[in-house]
């Protein structure tokens, strides 16, 4: 098989979340935003290594019940099946 078709572990750079300083008030949803972004990707690993929250933590319930409202205002749809996943993992559904 040729090589062009194997991906090898490591052989993509992790990809870069533009977070704020882990103090910021925002920080919370922005991480919020960022697990979303990883889980589209399938890549919630990396997501959760640059936040340091895990994948349905419930210290993000309340951003991500806020990107849940927003996402639904804009019909996005792709946006609320992930922020229901990840309520769903948080208990919270």
């Amino acid at each position: 098989m040729s090589r062009a078709f194997v991906k090898d572990d490591g052989a993509e750079p992790e990809p870069r979340f533009d977070l704020p300083d882990p103090d910021s008030p925002h920080y919370p949803e922005a991480s919020a935003w960022a697990l979303l972004q990883g889980a589209d990707a399938g890549d919630s690993r990396s997501a959760e290594r640059a936040t340091g929250y895990a994948w349905g933590d419930s210290r993000l319930v309340e951003p991500m019940r806020v990107i849940l409202a927003d996402a639904k205002g804009r019909d996005d749809m792709r946006v609320v099946r992930l922020a229901r996943r990840f309520l769903r993992a948080a208990g919270a559904a």
